[in-house]
């Protein structure tokens, strides 16, 4: 791992709750983890030698299934949480590193990604205006951010969500689909595309497709 730029407060409880799951975290979710990253690469548009970020990266299952379809792009790994990193760091992952940091306060310059993506770490923002917003910044003109997440049109999504909310500090809120596409608008993003979708039998999620609209 490389360039630890920003140290999460260790008694976050995301970070607690991840660090206790890093190293089983790939077997006991594998399906899932299966699931998203496939329905990810589905709706991204990598060029030779793009520029991505992955906010939320964990260990790194999605990085490395794009590095393996984009060996020449550059890319980058987010995560509050060092003990996911520390997998993510042991797979082959092609010209990839990994920083510590929090979506809401970026470590990079503005306009240096052309490619934002996040999976599965949406419905742990605090502030997702403020994150989007954030992104919107360090993305360059017509920059693209793929968002994978529950969604709570599902029932499923909707009941989990609640118990979440009542049981596990570490949740914040899971989104219907209109209510990303409107954070997504007030954030100032154009283009804007969102599909919903079952990965098996039960289990609901959506993909939203964004761009930056102007220099």
């Amino acid at each position: 791992m490389q360039n630890k730029i920003y140290r999460p407060n260790e008694d976050s409880p995301v970070v607690h709750e991840y660090a206790g799951l890093a190293s089983t975290y790939d077997r006991r979710w594998a399906s899932y983890i299966a699931a998203t990253v496939r329905e990810t690469l589905k709706r991204l548009d990598i060029g030779p030698n793009s520029r991505l970020l992955d906010i939320g990266c964990g260990t790194g299952s999605l990085l490395q299934a794009i590095s393996l379809t984009h060996p020449t792009a550059h890319l980058t790994g987010i995560d509050l949480c060092e003990d996911m990193l520390r997998v993510a760091g042991n797979k082959q992952i092609h010209r990839c590193h990994f920083i510590t940091g929090q979506a809401q306060r970026l470590p990079f310059h503005s306009q240096c990604f052309d490619t934002v993506v996040s999976c599965n770490a949406f419905h742990y923002w605090r502030n997702p205006e403020v994150c989007l917003s954030e992104i919107a910044r360090i993305l360059k003109p017509h920059g693209m951010l793929v968002i994978t997440d529950w969604c709570d049109d599902f029932i499923a999504c909707r009941v989990c969500d609640l118990f979440l909310r009542l049981f596990n500090r570490a949740h914040f809120k899971t989104y219907k689909k209109d209510a990303c596409e409107r954070l997504l608008r007030n954030s100032g993003y154009g283009n804007i595309k969102t599909e919903r979708y079952k990965i098996d039998w039960l289990w609901g999620m959506m993909t939203a497709e964004a761009h930056t609209t102007s220099d």
